[in-house]
C-alpha cells in the first residue's frame, strides 16, 4: 500500500486552508491517504527568522490580494478575518487530543471546521471556549477537550510533532511531503498532482 501524504499546517495559515479543502480529494484520486500534521509557525520562525506574510512590507498587500484571487479561483469560500494572524496553540493542542482519543477522522473533521470558522465566519479559533464550541457542533464533548488538551502530554506531543517537521525540513504551511518529495504552498499542488501521477516530475 502507498505511503500517507504528510500534511504539515497552521490553522492561522490561509493557504493551509486552502490546501486543508482540497488536499483528500487530491490523494483519494490517487489511492492515497493523507497524514495530517497541526504545528505552530511561531515556533518555526523563531528557527528561520521569518514573519507572517502579511506582515511585510509590500509583499502584505500583494498576500491579502492573491488570498481573495486565489480562494475565487478554487471556489472556496473565504474572507481574510480581521483579527489576524492569531496563535492557535489551542487550536492544534485540541486537535492532537481529538485525534488521540476519538480517531483520525473526527480529527480531520474539526480541522476543517475550525478553518472555515475563521477563514468565512471570521471567528477566533485562538480562544479556547471557540474551539470547544466547534468540537460540540461536531458531536464531542467540546468542553472535556479544552479542559484536557492542555495536559503535559498533549503539550509535549506538539513540541515533539514540530520538531519532527523540522528535522524534516517543514518551514512553512501548506508543506506537503510525498514519498520523501517535498511541496511547500497551496500554489505547489499541480505539481503534487504530477508527481503522485507519475512519481517523478
Amino acid at each position: 500500500m502507498s505511503s500517507a501524504l504528510d500534511f504539515y499546517f497552521d490553522f492561522s495559515s490561509p493557504y493551509g486552508y486552502f490546501a486543508a479543502m482540497k488536499i483528500d480529494d487530491l490523494a483519494a484520486k490517487y489511492g492515497r491517504q493523507v497524514a495530517w500534521h497541526p504545528i505552530l509557525l511561531g515556533a518555526i520562525f523563531k528557527t528561520t527568522g521569518a514573519v507572517p506574510l502579511v506582515e511585510i512590507p509590500l509583499k502584505g498587500n500583494y498576500v491579502r490580494h492573491d488570498l481573495v484571487r486565489t480562494a475565487r479561483l478554487h471556489q472556496i469560500p473565504f474572507k481574510l478575518p480581521e483579527n489576524f494572524p492569531i496563535s492557535t496553540l489551542h487550536t492544534a493542542r485540541a486537535m492532537l487530543w481529538i485525534n488521540n482519543n476519538l480517531g483520525k477522522t473526527k480529527a480531520e473533521n474539526f480541522a476543517k471546521a475550525a478553518y472555515q470558522a475563521y477563514f468565512v465566519e471570521g471567528i477566533n479559533i485562538g480562544e479556547p471556549e471557540q474551539i470547544a464550541q466547534i468540537a460540540t457542533q461536531l458531536g464531542m464533548d467540546g468542553v472535556t477537550m479544552v479542559n484536557t488538551s492542555s495536559s503535559e502530554e498533549i503539550k509535549n506531543q506538539l513540541k515533539t510533532e514540530i520538531a519532527s517537521a523540522q528535522n524534516k525540513g517543514v518551514f512553512g504551511s501548506p508543506y506537503v511531503i510525498v514519498d520523501g518529495e517535498p511541496f511547500w504552498g497551496f500554489d505547489r499542488f499541480d505539481q503534487i498532482e504530477l508527481f503522485l501521477k507519475n512519481g517523478q516530475i
